[in-house]
C-alpha cells in the first residue's frame, strides 16, 4: 500500500508540474527545429463560436504553442533514435514517421510516381549520366517524411528523396519556351538544379528514390531551339568530392552554386572569376532545416561548417523591394525601394544561415555592379537561385533576382523598363517539378501590376526573417495520388 501511494504522489505531483508548465508559462512562438511561426491564439467572433472553429483554433494553439516545445521535440527524437522502432531489411533502421501535411508538399500527386523502365533505360543511355561513386552506405535509415538519413558522427547526412519521372516537368520547359517567344531579343537560359540524393545516396537505398537525370533530359529535349539549357547535372557530379551540398539543409552548398553559375558564365558568353577573386567566410556549427524536417536527432549532432564567398575588387550597389505577406505565404503589401547589403552575416550556430544571399526570399532584388558590358540578367529562382548573383557580379551590369511564389508586377512591363538581356531560369528538380511554379512565371507575363498600399520599412524585422526562413520543403516519394507539392527551404 505504501507503495501505491508512493505512486500515487510522484504521479500527481508530475500531472501538477506539466499542468504549472503548459498552463502558466510563456507560450512559444517561434519553432528554430521547424523554421516556422506556431499558431497564435485565434481572434473571436461569434460566428467562429457557433459553426465551432474558435474552439478548434484555440486547441490547435494551445497543442502548437506549448512552452519549451523544442526541447520536448528534442527529447523525443533522443528516445525515438534509442528506441529506433523498426528495423528493415539490409538492418537499415526505421524511425516512427508522421505523414507532412503541409500545404508546401500539395502537389505530391503529380510527383509521386515510380521511375519506369523507360526512365532507367534513358538513363543508362544518356551520354551525360554521371556515375556516383561518392556515398555514404553506413547507417542508411529512412526518418520522418521519408528522408534518408546516412553516414554516422559527423559525417551524417540527410537526403530528400525525389519522386518525378522522365515524363514530367514539360511544363517548366514551355515557360522557359514561353518567355523567348515573349521576348525574342532577350536570351533566355534554363538551369534545372538536381538535388544532393542524386550524388550521395547508397546503392541498397536507391529504390527509394528516382533518378532526376531523365527528367532533366526531358526538360532540355522540351525546350526550343532558341533557349540555352544550362546543364549543371555532370559538372556538380565531377565535384561530388568536394562540399557542394549542404549535409544538414534541403538547399546546395555555396560552392555548389559557384560550379553552375561558372558554367552558366560559359553559356552566356560572359567574364567569370574564379575563387581567387572571393573572401571565403564561415558560418561554424550550422545545422540547417533537414533538422526539423527529419526530426532526426543524428542530424542536430553533425554541425558542419557554412561557407560562402564575397567577391572582391568590384563594387555594387543592392536594391531591395520588399513584399509583406500573410500567415499563408500570400501577398499583402509591397514596400518601397530602398538600398542594403548583398551578404548578410550570421552567428555561429545560426540555423539562418542560408539567408547570408540577400536576407530573404520575399523580395525583389537588383543588384548594380561595377561592371560595364551592358548585359543585364534577371533571374527567376526558388531559394537555390539565391546563392548564384553573388558569382555573376564581374559577369552582367545589373542582376535582378525575382522568386517564383512573390512577384506581383507584369513581367513583360518589368523586362522593357529596366532593359533586361538575358534571363535566367535557375530552380531545383523538385520546384521545377511543380506545376505552382511554371505556372507563376507564365502568369507573371500578363498579370497586371499589384497596387499595394506601402508599407513602412523596417529593415529585416524579426517577423518578416522567421517568414523566410521557411523555404521550399522537399517533396519526398510516395505513392501516386498523394496530396503533395513538390518543393515548398525556404
Amino acid at each position: 500500500m505504501r507503495f501505491s501511494k508512493a505512486y500515487i504522489a510522484l504521479f500527481g505531483l508530475l500531472f501538477t508540474a506539466f499542468a504549472v508548465v503548459f498552463n502558466t508559462f510563456p507560450r512559444s512562438t517561434f519553432s528554430e527545429l521547424e523554421k516556422r511561426e506556431l499558431a497564435i491564439f485565434p481572434e473571436f467572433t461569434p460566428e467562429k463560436l457557433f459553426d465551432g472553429s474558435f474552439t478548434s483554433e484555440v486547441s490547435s494553439w494551445f497543442s502548437d504553442s506549448e512552452p519549451f516545445r523544442d526541447r520536448f521535440m528534442w527529447l523525443s527524437m533522443q528516445v525515438k533514435d534509442l528506441i529506433r522502432l523498426d528495423t528493415g531489411e539490409e538492418h537499415i533502421t526505421f524511425h516512427a514517421a508522421e505523414p507532412d501535411t503541409s500545404d508546401d508538399l500539395e502537389d505530391l500527386a503529380e510527383v509521386g510516381e515510380p521511375a519506369d523502365q523507360e526512365d532507367l533505360d534513358n538513363l543508362a543511355d544518356s551520354t551525360y549520366n554521371y556515375e556516383n561513386h561518392i556515398t555514404a552506405d553506413e547507417n542508411a535509415k529512412i526518418a520522418n517524411a521519408g528522408i534518408i538519413i546516412v553516414g554516422s558522427g559527423e559525417n551524417v547526412r540527410a537526403l530528400m528523396a525525389y519522386g518525378g519521372s522522365g515524363k514530367g516537368c514539360t511544363g517548366y520547359a514551355e515557360a522557359a519556351n514561353k518567355y523567348k517567344e515573349t521576348f525574342p531579343d532577350v536570351h533566355v537560359y534554363c538551369m534545372v538544379i538536381p538535388t544532393s540524393v542524386e550524388y550521395y545516396c547508397p546503392e541498397k537505398m536507391r529504390k527509394r528514390t528516382n533518378p532526376q537525370r531523365p527528367t532533366i533530359d526531358n526538360v532540355i529535349r522540351h525546350l526550343s531551339p532558341d533557349v540555352k539549357p544550362v546543364d549543371i547535372y555532370e559538372t556538380l557530379g565531377k565535384h561530388a568530392g568536394e562540399d557542394i551540398f549542404l549535409r544538414t539543409d534541403h538547399h546546395w552548398a555555396p560552392l555548389g552554386a559557384y560550379y553552375a553559375a561558372e558554367k552558366f558564365a560559359q553559356v552566356a558568353g560572359v567574364p567569370f572569376r574564379d575563387l581567387s577573386s572571393y573572401d571565403r567566410k564561415v558560418v561554424h556549427g550550422y545545422v540547417g532545416s533537414m533538422y526539423g524536417y527529419s526530426k532526426d536527432i543524428a542530424v542536430k549532432e553533425a554541425p558542419e561548417d557554412f561557407v560562402y564567398y564575397v567577391p572582391r575588387d568590384v563594387t555594387y550597389t543592392t536594391t531591395y523591394i520588399d513584399y509583406t505577406i500573410d500567415k499563408d505565404y500570400r501577398v499583402i503589401g509591397m514596400g518601397r525601394p530602398y538600398k542594403s547589403i548583398f551578404f548578410y552575416k550570421y552567428k555561429d550556430g545560426s540555423g539562418g544561415a542560408y539567408c547570408t544571399f540577400m536576407g530573404s526570399d520575399t523580395r525583389i532584388t537588383h543588384v548594380k555592379t561595377s561592371t560595364h558590358n551592358g548585359r543585364r540578367l534577371m533571374i527567376l529562382k526558388d531559394s537555390f537561385g539565391n546563392a548564384l548573383p553573388g558569382y555573376l557580379f564581374y559577369s552582367f551590369e545589373d542582376i535582378y533576382v525575382i522568386d517564383s511564389r512573390y512577384f506581383t508586377m507584369n513581367m513583360v512591363d518589368y523586362v522593357n523598363e529596366n532593359h533586361i538581356t538575358d534571363i535566367l531560369f535557375a530552380n531545383n528538380i523538385f520546384k521545377a517539378y511543380s506545376r505552382h511554379t511554371y505556372s507563376n512565371y507564365v502568369k507573371f507575363l500578363t498579370q497586371t501590376n499589384g497596387i499595394h498600399k506601402p508599407v513602412s520599412h523596417a529593415t529585416d524585422s524579426s517577423s518578416q526573417k522567421k517568414a523566410n526562413i521557411r523555404d521550399s520543403i522537399p517533396a519526398t516519394k510516395v505513392p501516386a495520388n498523394t496530396p503533395a507539392d513538390s518543393m515548398a527551404t525556404h
